[in-house]
Parts: C-alpha cells; structure tokens; sequence
C-alpha cells in the first residue's frame, strides 16, 4: 500500500512538471517578488553569492523581467477579458510551454536566494552563537546563543513534557477501560440486587465523573490535586522535605495529566463502543454468552478499534496542555523557557523556541500516531460523543431512513 502511494506522488508530481498550468505568471510572479526581496536583503558572512556579484545581478534582472512579462500579460487578460483565450499571444500553446519553462527558471533562482539568505544566514547566526563569550548584539545569533546555553534547561523541560503525556496517556487509557465499562453497563433480567446496585452506582459515578473533569479547566485541577494531597501529608508526620521527596511536581502533573485525560477517553471509547451494530451483542448473547462475556469479547474490541484516532489524538493534546502545569512548579518545557527568559531577559525569544519545540513534538507524535492507524487500517467515521448523549448507531440510522 505504501509503495503504491509513493508510485501515486511521483506520478502526479512528474505529470505537474511536465504539463503546462493555468495562472503560472500570476502564482510565479509572487515567487519572482520573494526573490527579489532576498536578493535585496543584507549577506552573511557565509554568503557564497558574495563572490560572484555579475551572476546574482544576471538573477535579479532574471526576475524583474518575469515581473514585466506578467504585468503585459495582465494588461492583455485587462483588455480582452472576454475572448482572452482566442487573441492574446499568452494563451499560445508555445508560448506556454516557455512559460512554463521560465516559471522554473524563477523558482530555481528564488530557491538559490533563500539557500544564501536565509539557510546560510542561520549557518553563520549558529556559528556566531556557540563561539561567542557573551550575548551577540544580532536578533537571530542572540536567540540561538540562548538557546544553545540553555540547551540543557530545554532538553529536560522537553523531556518531561513527553514524559508526562506518554505514560499520562497510558494510565489515563486504563483508567478509561475501566470506567467506560461501568458507563455502559446495562441492567440485565438475571442480575441480583447487588449487581444491579453496582451498575447503578458504577455508571452514575462514570456520568459524574465526567462532568466535573470535562468541566474544569486542568489548571485548576492541578493546583486542587497538588496542594490537596500535599496538605494531607502534611497532617502527618512527615516534614515538608520528605514530602516534597515523595509527592514530587512530576508526580502531581502525572496524576493531573492521567484524571483530566481519562474523562476525555472515556467517552471517545463510549463513542467507539456505541458505534458497534447492537445486533452483535445480541447475536453473541444468542450464542449463550453473558453480558460480561459478549462485551469484551465481541463489542469491546471493536469498540476500542474505532476509537483509535480519538484516543491517539489524546497524546497530542497532551503534549501541549502540560503546559499548564508549570503552575505547579513542574518542571516541563513551558518552565524550561520561563527558566530561560529569567535569565536572559529574552521573554519573546524564549516563547518562540518552545512554540517551535511543542510543535515539533506534536508533528511527530501525529505522523507516528498516523502510522499506527494506517497499519491497524483503521477508517471509522469521525467519533462526536463528547456529551451524555447516545452515538446513533448504523441500525439506528437505518430505522430512521425507514421511517422517512
């Protein structure tokens, strides 16, 4: 499957190459202005442009002349709007072709431009950066020299940001199992009083749970969790250094980050379970299987599957709502720049790397994530059950297009 996905790019990328477009003066002619904007942008000392100032003239004139042929044809599409295709010398099928041609001529110098600009301008910023003894007076060489001092700061605060939302997700995961099984629970004929007591109680305390969590902002609930327990121990006879030994800030994020997201995926896997065709329970319950039974063998784990895009996507949102638990003191990647900015006095550029970090994070979650569902071939329809309403499920559906 992957290899006929790679064989469908190249097939579409050859066939935009090779065959001419509509709109190409327009769209390069943005191209031919970026160009031209780097082209009048200051060098770095790693420039290799810097040599050979006849040959970045000979581009820059390059795309001043791309510039004019797209205003003349502008000025033609102006006066012949109406029978364009039929009289301007630009709808030529020739004239396309070299159009075409040129509009990769401007993408190849603008491309020659940014590489000497801008990557090599970062080489040289890098450069400056892990030399230097002090901060450099440049904006870009000032941030990476904070960066790079402060790499040891950032890599633990990044570490513990995926730390948290990793094994945060995992626990929460368990934790959702269990309470979704509660949630679901049906009273059944057979059952006594006690079983029908405790799915009562089981489910009411699923519904409750939910609400409060997926009703109060995980800020605060980090601060409840952490202090809370902290003013129990402190009831008893450990002193405060033995309890902040033992009830450690990553602790409390761990267990903030495992009940806020467990509400989350509790009804992401409600949603899964509630997608299954209710006339496969009932077959299995046919077959003389128990409701327990016919539960975990036969509607849990396509529940579980179905909800495989909802309960990954969790990981992602947790990568970045830990960040809230700096509030706490632990110590993630926001605490990390905040730590940073204290010392450098660089708020901004702090933020910025760790915007840049959590986004990195996130992209490579997701496209890890992405491959585990397209190896499980998982393709279910968008899972909505973020409330106490039932999913309508295929048999549902079906009995209402009957009824219409």
């Amino acid at each position: 499957m992957d290899s006929a996905r790679k064989t469908t790019c190249l097939g579409r990328m050859a066939s935009f190459v090779l065959n001419d477009h509509r709109y190409v003066l327009l769209g390069t002619s943005v191209v031919a202005l970026i160009g031209m904007l780097l082209s009048s942008s200051p060098r770095s000392q790693m420039s290799f442009l810097a040599h050979y100032y006849t040959l970045e003239l000979v581009m820059y004139y390059l795309l001043v002349l791309w510039l004019v042929i797209s205003f003349a044809g502008l000025v033609v599409k102006l006066l012949h709007w109406n029978n364009y295709a039929e009289v301007s010398p630009f709808a030529r099928t020739g004239v396309r072709h070299a159009l075409r041609i040129g509009s990769y001529v401007v993408w190849a110098i603008t491309l020659v431009l940014f590489i000497d600009r801008v990557v090599m301008g970062f080489v040289a910023a890098w450069i400056e950066a892990t030399t230097a003894t002090s901060r450099p007076d440049n904006a870009l060489a000032s941030t990476l020299y904070m960066v790079w001092q402060g790499r040891d700061i950032f890599a633990r605060g990044a570490m513990t940001t995926v730390g948290l939302a990793l094994f945060g997700t995992i626990i929460a995961f368990v934790l959702a199992i269990l309470l979704v099984f509660c949630r679901v629970q049906q009273i059944d004929r057979p059952d006594n009083d006690l079983t029908r007591f405790l799915k009562v109680v089981g489910g009411g305390f699923a519904r409750f749970y939910s609400t409060i969590v997926r009703g109060t902002p995980m800020m605060v609930q980090g601060c409840i969790i952490y202090y809370g327990v902290f003013n129990l121990l402190r009831a008893t006879t450990l002193s405060v250094t033995q309890i902040n030994g033992i009830w450690t800030t990553f602790i409390a994020g761990l267990v903030t980050i495992s009940l806020n997201s467990c509400a989350y995926m509790m009804e992401v896997l409600r949603g899964g379970i509630e997608s299954v065709d209710p006339g496969q329970a009932e077959a299995a319950r046919s077959l003389g299987l128990s409701q327990w039974q016919a539960m975990s063998k036969v509607v849990f784990p396509q529940g579980i599957k179905n909800a495989i895009p909802g309960l990954s996507n969790e990981l992602v949102v947790n990568i970045k709502d830990s960040s809230v638990l700096s509030v706490i003191g632990t110590f993630d990647l926001m605490f990390a720049s905040r730590t940073v900015a204290g010392i450098y006095y660089q708020n901004f550029q702090a933020n910025l790397v760790a915007a840049v970090v959590y986004l990195m994070l996130t992209l490579i979650a997701s496209h890890l994530l992405g491959m585990l569902a397209r190896r499980l071939d998982v393709r279910p329809q968008p899972l909505m059950s973020t409330s106490d309403m039932p999913m309508p499920t295929a048999a549902s559906q079906t009995a209402e297009e009957g009824r219409a």
